[in-house]
């Protein structure tokens, strides 16, 4: 699977959302929300960003989506892809900074597709 073709999947979990502005994790939900993406945020230190629900965990997700874009630190990776593995969530986004040769090698092991590269750049091509 491309990056193009996770791009036109609609349905998304920002694994690493943040309220800060400045940061990645803000930035790349605010614009899959532009292009028309359903957007789910997780992260565990947030209850909710801009009045949109986040969640503590994928596995509290309410839908199971299409693709999870990663931006967590490769650390945090492992269990975010265990936890997808366990929704039945086949694509997950790795955006740059959040890759170990280890978590490229489990994602593999669980089946599932990876991607690299930023999100950002991909939808203004």
């Amino acid at each position: 699977m491309t990056q193009d073709d996770m791009l036109r999947l609609k349905k998304w979990a920002v694994v690493g959302a943040t309220a800060n502005k400045e940061k990645y994790g803000y930035k790349i939900f605010k614009r899959l929300l532009e292009y028309g993406y359903e957007v789910y945020l997780v992260n565990p230190n947030y209850e909710q960003i801009e009045g949109r629900k986040c969640y503590a965990s994928v596995l509290n997700l309410p839908v199971v989506p299409d693709v999870i874009d990663m931006v967590v630190a490769p650390r945090h990776g492992i269990k975010v892809v265990e936890e997808a593995a366990q929704m039945g969530i086949k694509n997950i986004w790795l955006q740059p900074g959040t890759v170990s040769d280890e978590l490229l090698e489990f994602a593999n092991q669980k089946g599932l597709h990876t991607v690299q590269g930023c999100v950002l750049v991909a939808l203004n091509h």
